[in-house]
């Protein structure tokens, strides 16, 4: 983002239209002078939101044609999770993406992961951040915890290179449900550094408890996602009778239309 509230003003506002298709691929954005006057900005001001356009790739300089648009966000289709078929999608995930290990150890639990996972005080867990690429981009930073006893089946290799839901299942782990919420927050520095965005950035914020078939929490999740990369579906039935009606999510029972739909 260009420095100075104005400027971000008028970046964001043009990213929106061209995301919305307002500009389209190859059509030039208005003039400096014509946007000064829209934005009742200075011609400075534009030039730093064009300028920042141009370095995210959507817009290119070309000489005697101004300000062609050459890029959308809209075409680079983001990673889907959909809540109604959540866990074959986590199951899927590594046949559609890439991870990168980032740190490897073990360690107590933060206290409110100990207490949503039945662990007592200070029980050890083994405590691994990963970044989740998709063509080569990171989208999501994620943090799990999994009790030592589990987690010594499987190595720091083992998890740089397969899913933790396939290590789970592997180390004799029937995973039963999961339940999870969904928030908003902003990036920390080191989080920032993974995702390649700046520090205070919007992100997605997910935290996700897994249990076993005897109801012990066996995997906490604590995820922050890109929101330009990464969305969450759900579908909605309208039910009931006559005053009485309601949303209510359906389960999808055919997953192969959401061609790109992964979890952490």
């Amino acid at each position: 983002m260009p420095e100075g509230a104005k400027a971000q003003r008028v970046y964001l506002s043009l990213r929106e239209d061209i995301s919305n298709g307002v500009y389209t691929l190859g059509q030039n954005l208005p003039g400096e002078v014509k946007l000064a006057s829209v934005f009742e900005v200075s011609r400075v001001t534009v030039r730093r939101a064009l300028h920042a356009l141009c370095a995210d790739g959507l817009v290119e300089r070309r000489a005697g044609s101004g300000n062609v648009v050459c890029n959308s966000p809209s075409l680079n289709a983001p990673v889907a999770m959909n809540f109604n078929t959540l866990m074959p999608q986590v199951a899927e995930m590594g046949r559609n993406t890439t991870a990168k290990l980032l740190s490897f150890t073990y360690n107590k639990a933060p206290d409110y992961i100990a207490q949503a996972m039945g662990l007592a005080t200070g029980d050890p867990v083994q405590i691994a951040t990963r970044v989740r690429l998709t063509d080569d981009q990171p989208f999501s930073h994620l943090t799990t915890y999994v009790p030592q006893a589990i987690a010594t089946s499987y190595s720091e290799n083992d998890l740089a290179n397969t899913p933790l839901f396939t290590l789970l299942e592997r180390s004799g782990v029937t995973i039963a449900q999961a339940s999870q919420s969904v928030s908003a927050t902003l990036a920390s520095p080191s989080v920032a550094d993974a995702l390649d965005v700046q520090v205070g950035s919007a992100l997605l914020s997910l935290q996700r408890l897994v249990c076993d078939d005897k109801g012990r929490g066996v995997e906490y999740l604590v995820a922050r996602y890109r929101p330009d990369l990464f969305t969450i579906d759900m579908t909605l039935a309208r039910v009931g009778e006559e005053s009485n009606r309601y949303w209510e999510p359906t389960i999808a029972r055919d997953t192969a239309a959401n061609k790109k739909s992964v979890s952490a």
